[in-house]
C-alpha cells in the first residue's frame, strides 16, 4: 500500500508540475510576444523621430507635418514602451529639465533686455543732461517772496507775493498772486571781462523787452514758465560768452587776429598771409542768439574780400548752437587758407 501511494503521489506531483510549467511557458510566451512588440514599436518610433529629425536639419520639416512637431512625443512614447509598470518613467525628469532650460532662457533674456534698457538709461541722461536749460537757484523762499540766481549769482530776480489763499498752509497756492518781480545785477563790470559785460547787457537787453513782468506772471501759477523763459535766454547767453573766450584764446588757428565787444557788437579782425587778406567783421548780437542770422558789415583793409563773399559764407552756416564759432571756422576754411 505504501508504494502504491508513494506512486500515485509521484504522478499526481508530475501531473501538477506539468500543469504549472505549461502556464509558466505560456505566460513567457505571451510576455515574449509582448516584449518584441514593444520592441518594434520603439524602433519604428526611433525611425519616425530620425526622419524627423533628417527633414529638420535639411530645412524640410514642413513636408512631415505634425509628425516634426514635438519630438518629445516620440521620446516619451518609446519610454513608455521600454518600461514595464511600475518603473519610474524617465521622461519625469525630461520636462523638468526642458522648464528649466526655458527658465534659463528667459532669466538671459532678460539680462539682455536690462542691459538695453541701461544703455538706453544712459543715452536718455545725456540728453537731459544736454538740453537741461534750468539756470536758476532758490536763494530763499519766505511767506513775503522768494529770491532766485541766475549766472553764477550774477543776476537775482526778487518776487514778491500777496496775501496767502485761505487754507493754504505752505503759501504754495498756484493761485496765490504776485505783486511785483524785480531783477538785478551784481556783476563787477570794472573787474568783468568784456564778454561777461556782453552777457549780461543781453540778458537785461531780454529782461526789459518783456515789459511788465507782473502782467506776465500775475500768479504763482505762471512762475515756473517764467524762469523757463528766463532761462533759456542764460544759457543761451552763457554759451555766447564761452564762445568769445574761446575765440580769445584760440582765434589765432583761425586766422583771427584779433576779437573786441563794443556793447552788443563783437568786431572780429581777421589776417592771412597765404590769402593776401586783412579784414574787419562786425556782427549785431541779440537776446535771441543764436535763433536767427546776424546782421554784419565788413571792412577791407588788405585784399579782396569784402561784404560779398562774406556773406557767401554766412549764409552756409546753419544757426543753432556754437553759431559764432562755426562761423569763424568756416570764413577761416573757406576764404583764408589759399590765395585769392
Amino acid at each position: 500500500m505504501k508504494s502504491y501511494f508513494t506512486k500515485e503521489s509521484k504522478i499526481l506531483a508530475h501531473n501538477e508540475k506539468e500543469t504549472l510549467y505549461s502556464k509558466l511557458l505560456q505566460s513567457a510566451q505571451e510576455q515574449h510576444g509582448k516584449l518584441q512588440a514593444r520592441i518594434q514599436k520603439v524602433n519604428e518610433l526611433l525611425k519616425e523621430a530620425e526622419s524627423c529629425l533628417v527633414a529638420v536639419e535639411s530645412g524640410m520639416c514642413f513636408q512631415t507635418g505634425d509628425l516634426c512637431s514635438d519630438f518629445s512625443f516620440f521620446f516619451s512614447r518609446a519610454a513608455l514602451w521600454m518600461v514595464g509598470p511600475g518603473v519610474p518613467h524617465p521622461t519625469g525628469l525630461v520636462y523638468p529639465c526642458r522648464e528649466l532650460s526655458e527658465m534659463e532662457t528667459e532669466d538671459e533674456q532678460m539680462l539682455v533686455q536690462m542691459g538695453e534698457l541701461k544703455k538706453t538709461e544712459e543715452s536718455c541722461q545725456v540728453i537731459l543732461e544736454k538740453y537741461d536749460f534750468t539756470e536758476w537757484e532758490i536763494l530763499k523762499w519766505s511767506e513775503q517772496q522768494a529770491v532766485f540766481h541766475f549766472l553764477y549769482d550774477s543776476v537775482e530776480l526778487t518776487v514778491v507775493f500777496g496775501p496767502p489763499v485761505d487754507g493754504d498752509d505752505f503759501g504754495v497756492d498756484p493761485s496765490r498772486t504776485i505783486i511785483s518781480l524785480n531783477f538785478e545785477s551784481f556783476l563787477d563790470v570794472e573787474q568783468a571781462p568784456p564778454s561777461s559785460c556782453l552777457v549780461q547787457r543781453l540778458i537785461f537787453q531780454f529782461i526789459e523787452s518783456q515789459g511788465s513782468w507782473q502782467e506776465k506772471c500775475p500768479t504763482l501759477y505762471y512762475l515756473p514758465q517764467v524762469l523757463h523763459d528766463i532761462s533759456l535766454v542764460v544759457n543761451r547767453c552763457k554759451i555766447l560768452g564761452e564762445e568769445m573766450e574761446f575765440l580769445e584764446r584760440w582765434g589765432g588757428k583761425f586766422n583771427l587776429l584779433q576779437t573786441d565787444i563794443k556793447d552788443t557788437e563783437v568786431k572780429l579782425l581777421f589776417s592771412a598771409s597765404a590769402a593776401f587778406a586783412k579784414f574787419e567783421l562786425t556782427l549785431s548780437l541779440s537776446p535771441n542768439y543764436p535763433s536767427a542770422p546776424l546782421p554784419f558789415s565788413v571792412q577791407t583793409r588788405i585784399g579782396n574780400i569784402g561784404e560779398k563773399e562774406i556773406s557767401a559764407v554766412l549764409s552756409s552756416v546753419p544757426v543753432g548752437h556754437h553759431y559764432l564759432r562755426r562761423i569763424v571756422t568756416s570764413i577761416h576754411q573757406s576764404l583764408l587758407q589759399n590765395p585769392r
